[in-house]
This record gives structure tokens, sequence and C-alpha cells, in this order.
């Protein structure tokens, strides 16, 4: 399969995370609408994952060993807590790199953004094949 952008697939989950019927905390939509940067980690379950880098990740991501669902059976009451008492320092807030650019949109309207934006670029690369041939 290829594409316009080389990309064959993409997840797009964060773009979600701020629509009205998505079920994200107010702090994870909060955290999401920020810039702050995100990493990769093991550390909040044993299974990679990217995050927004919180002082959680950043003290236990070197030592987190590769123990999914072990590791997240150890700290599930930890993020449990620090969900309930809106600490960021703690929870788990995952996203994607371009989690700024997610919006507080209803769900069905993201669809359709993405998918006329989906069809655009398909416009133009066939256009631009057609010319090139």
């Amino acid at each position: 399969m290829t594409s316009a952008a080389g990309a064959a697939a993409a997840q797009l989950g964060t773009a979600f995370l701020r629509c009205p019927e998505a079920g994200s905390s107010a702090l994870h939509r909060a955290v999401v609408a920020s810039a702050a940067p995100t990493a990769l980690t093991r550390s909040f379950t044993g299974k990679r994952a990217r995050g927004v880098a919180n002082d959680f990740l950043r003290q236990h991501d070197s030592a987190a060993p590769s123990g999914y669902p072990q590791v997240l059976h150890l700290t599930r009451p930890l993020l449990a807590a620090a969900r309930r008492d809106g600490d960021e320092s703690v929870a788990n807030l995952w996203a994607g790199q371009a989690h700024p650019l997610a919006r507080d949109l209803p769900a069905a309207q993201v669809v359709a953004e993405v998918s006329a934006g989906a069809r655009a670029a398909l416009a133009v690369a066939v256009e631009r094949s057609s010319r090139w041939g």
C-alpha cells in the first residue's frame, strides 16, 4: 500500500481526546490542549506508549521494566488516585506528538474534517501522478 505522504496508515486517537463524546477527564483534556512535550515510556503500564511527559514518567522511565500487565497492576492504584486528585505530575496522560492540534469538536466533525483532508490529499497526488506519468 502506498500513499501521497509516504504513510500507509495513521493513528488518530489523540484527535478525539477533546471531543465532547470522549471519556477523557478534564485534566487529560487540558494537558492535551497544552504544548507540553510527549515521550515514549513503559513507566505506567510496562508496555511502551506515548504520553505527555510529567514527573512520574521522567523519574521512572529509565528503570521501568517491560512487564505488561504486571507493571499496570502495580501502578493502577497510584494512577487512579492521581486522576481522582487531578495530579498531572503522576497521571498517565496518553497523547500523540501532535496533541496540541486536537480541538474541542464533536467526533463526527473530526471524522468529516480528516476525511475531507484525506480526499483532498489524494486528489492532489492523483493530479501530480497524471502530470508526471
